[in-house]
């Protein structure tokens, strides 16, 4: 899978805008929240993701692929990973990521910004 790719899957969630809040850095919103962090579209290996509810959810993915997972800096506490695809990580499994990831920003949205 590639960052185009993966940016193609985000943009096709209902609601899902481009934006590029840090020159250089993509993310990808619904409503006004970030679902899906991709930097450098073109040249990323990784995209950062809520991955849970908070820091122990999200630790499952550190022990299932310690190689290719890791704790978002800074809002980590908050369930977020850093996520590398092309690595032991299942493609089906970033982008099943990704819907979950949508899926709970989507939750946190009120109503009015909900798609």
């Amino acid at each position: 899978m590639t960052g185009s790719e993966l940016l193609s899957h985000c943009l096709a969630k209902p609601g899902a805008w481009q934006d590029e809040p840090w020159e250089g850095d993509v993310v990808v919103k619904v409503g006004s929240k970030i679902f899906a962090f991709l930097g450098d579209v073109a040249h990323g290996t990784s995209v950062g993701l809520k991955c849970g509810t908070g820091r122990d959810a999200a630790d499952e993915w550190l022990a299932r692929y310690p190689q290719d997972a890791s704790a978002t800096a800074y809002i980590g506490r908050h369930g977020w990973n850093s996520l590398r695809f092309g690595g032991a990580i299942p493609d089906e499994e970033i982008l099943e990521a990704v819907d979950a990831s949508y899926e709970m920003v989507v939750a946190g949205l009120p109503k009015r910004e909900r798609p």
